[in-house]
């Protein structure tokens, strides 16, 4: 029924503005607003897959991981990440190294928030 469905995601923010700040100047994405549409957000990812981002007055930070970014050198990328600003969660009961990164268990993982408190990702890939 959906093989061939270009499906899409999409999360929640509490302020569009802010959060398209991070996404441009912080992660370097390209992003699309509508504000017909409230200021609603589409971001713009490699591949050709939208994911949408609705502003939500009542927002509440998902407590999953709504954007995983697959990255060629994890060390890299968490160090650039934090030149920018970044700070890498920790959780605990998760063997995380000094920089934040999950290592050997599945691919190297290190998450951070976006300005909303959304959990984001970037892992090793492989």
């Amino acid at each position: 029924m959906f093989e061939d469905t270009r499906a899409f995601s999409g999360f929640f923010v509490d302020d569009p503005d802010r959060a398209e700040r991070f996404y441009t100047d912080v992660l370097g994405l390209r992003v699309s607003r509508d504000d017909a549409m409230g200021g609603m957000l589409t971001l713009h990812l490699a591949g050709d897959r939208p994911v949408l981002v609705y502003p939500k007055p009542d927002h509440r930070p998902a407590t999953y991981t709504v954007l995983n970014f697959p990255v060629p050198d994890i060390d890299r990328a968490v160090d650039e990440l934090v030149s920018r600003g970044v700070r890498f969660e920790r959780y605990e009961g998760m063997p995380q190294d000094d920089k934040g990164v999950m290592r050997g268990n599945g691919p190297s993982i290190a998450w951070f928030t976006d300005p909303a408190g959304n959990v984001f990702s970037v892992l090793q890939e492989s």
